[in-house]
């Protein structure tokens, strides 16, 4: 195939992936460069608002992602200081009426398989595994991208470079060096147990979120309601980089303990075997994405905290917006790709910067105590089912 088609993408994660489909679908020819010897996650789930499945369904993945995903009813919002439920968000037929497209909860593993399993029966799509970007150069033609397998090095003309290599970026590291991650403070803590362990009352379809001083609690069921994902936010000082160091269960049990924490909630921690802990960074907002035919994409360009269950749908937006702005400059027609890839960041870089500050706010909100937590459930109450959907519209009925 031509040369002059070749798009590099540094990341075979969930916005990696995405984007080798939708630049494929532009007509590009795309490399994907993967450092890891094999595709796999550590045991965790996602959260898949109708802004990221729109997308996904539309590059064809529903079914298999459907037969995977649970479609929760709700988010059921408890307090601990109001001792159990104070609010639910309609979500399953309600969602997905307002916003025309599904909201998932899905095993992260599986909605990389299902991912990887379209990119490999892809013409255009060369997916190397054991691969990793190592440097780019540009000139005349285009750009020269080193990658080494191994002890062996080798160079590839292409029209672009996308960074999707996550938080810890090399590609970044190339555009941007004195652009670090910062540690936020707290300690996300994740496991998974069968469903059958218990209560139904548990595994119900729903999204289960604990709100207390200093921590909170996410737990949904995964893989086809087969197993339930449990996610502990705490304060810390640990902040090794990495995404899933062992966790020694007592020191989390040891942090949801005190008394103010309900019974249900204590019973989650114990119940989960395995559990892996990871640090939470952050990206300051670097400004531009973009240098020549070389741009950034998901967590490389905006890393940001979990608490709007947005960022895996920032990168798969992100690769959906990419793929538009670049629709013009296949073929031969590539001069204009610097020019795409600045509108492109453009784009997306005030939602972006609108989602991580909404998440940050939440993430505060969640761990509020004493008077301001009693504040806050009492306006949580007052905003009604409805108006809490509502207020999503902003993020789940998003177009891209």
């Amino acid at each position: 195939m031509a040369l002059t088609r070749t798009v590099i993408v540094a990341g075979a994660g969930i916005g990696g992936l995405t984007a080798s489909l939708t630049l494929a679908a532009q007509g590009f020819r795309v490399v994907v460069l993967e450092k890891a010897e094999r595709l796999e996650e550590a045991g965790a789930g996602i959260q898949l608002s109708p802004n990221a499945s729109r997308i996904l369904v539309e590059l064809g993945l529903k079914e298999p992602l459907a037969r995977r995903a649970v479609t929760p009813e709700s988010v059921n919002i408890l307090s601990t200081r109001a001792g159990g439920e104070i609010a639910r968000m309609p979500l399953g037929r309600a969602a997905e009426f307002r916003a025309g497209a599904p909201y998932w909860v899905i095993h992260r593993a599986d909605l990389q398989a299902a991912l990887q399993a379209v990119v490999n029966d892809h013409p255009d799509i060369d997916l190397r595994l054991g691969c990793q970007f190592e440097d780019v150069t540009k000139h005349a033609k285009g750009l020269t991208v080193v990658q080494r397998r191994g002890n062996a090095r080798q160079e590839e003309l292409a029209v672009a470079l996308i960074g999707a290599d996550g938080i810890w970026s090399s590609v970044r590291g190339h555009l941007f060096p004195d652009v670090q991650p910062q540690f936020s403070g707290m300690i996300a803590w994740r496991g998974t147990l069968d469903a059958t362990a218990l209560p139904h009352e548990y595994t119900a379809p729903r999204v289960q979120l604990w709100m207390g001083p200093d921590a909170h609690l996410v737990a949904y069921p995964i893989s086809a309601g087969r197993q339930l994902n449990v996610v502990a936010i705490v304060s810390g000082t640990w902040n090794r980089p990495g995404w899933s160091a062992p966790g020694d269960i007592n020191e989390i049990k040891d942090a949801f303990a005190a008394a103010r924490w309900p019974a249900a909630a204590r019973m989650l921690i114990g119940a989960v075997d395995g559990w892996r802990k990871w640090a939470l960074f952050t990206l300051p907002d670097i400004g531009r994405w973009s240098e020549g035919a070389v741009t950034l994409l998901g967590d490389a360009a905006h890393a940001m905290l979990p608490f709007a269950a947005q960022g895996a749908g920032m990168a798969i937006e992100d690769a959906a917006v990419l793929a538009k702005a670049l629709a013009d400059c296949t073929g031969e027609n590539t001069a204009g790709i610097p020019a795409a890839l600045k509108r492109y960041a453009e784009m997306r870089r005030g939602r972006v910067l609108k989602v991580q500050r909404t998440a940050r706010q939440q993430g505060r909100i969640y761990h509020l105590s004493g008077p301001l937590a009693i504040a806050r459930d009492l306006a949580i109450r007052a905003i009604g089912p409805q108006r809490m959907l509502a207020r999503q519209d902003w993020i789940y009925d998003w177009r891209a």
